[in-house]
């Protein structure tokens, strides 16, 4: 099992704030992508080289729990986890304050391979997933 983490800094800027100067909802999950890309990139699997292999990772699930608001200009530490990669790729997050280390949102998104010329679900993640991984692990 390999097990993978990546983490991001992000300052809460005023367009994602509401009139109380917290987080609108919605923006989490911009922030949950930060996190992916910077995971993705450890193991050479960002969206460019999904693409480039020959298939396409849509979200399929997404889930949060709001345990705090983030407020503007709040600094975030961003931690997203790769725990599941055999038949799909399922990475957890957690949002912290990141002076305080307090944990603020948590969540997950699960993602599916589908192949990019015929559009078909695979039901398996393709050989070229577990390489890259096995490749960044090694190392």
């Amino acid at each position: 099992m390999y097990k993978l983490v990546a983490s991001v800094q992000v300052e809460v800027p005023f367009h994602d704030v509401d009139a109380m100067d917290v987080a609108w909802h919605g923006h989490y999950v911009k922030y949950f992508e930060l996190a992916r890309c910077a995971l993705l990139r450890r193991f050479d699997y960002d969206y460019p080289q999904m693409l480039a292999s020959g298939y396409l990772w849509p979200i399929v699930e997404c889930h949060l729990k709001y345990v705090r608001p983030a407020l503007y200009g709040q600094l975030l530490r961003v931690e997203a986890t790769l725990i599941e990669y055999e038949n799909r790729i399922k990475i957890s997050y957690v949002i912290f304050d990141a002076a305080s280390g307090e944990r603020l949102t948590k969540g997950y998104t699960t993602q599916v391979a589908v192949h990019a010329g015929t559009r078909e679900l695979q039901f398996v993640s393709p050989a070229v997933l577990l390489e890259k991984l096995e490749r960044a692990c090694a190392g």
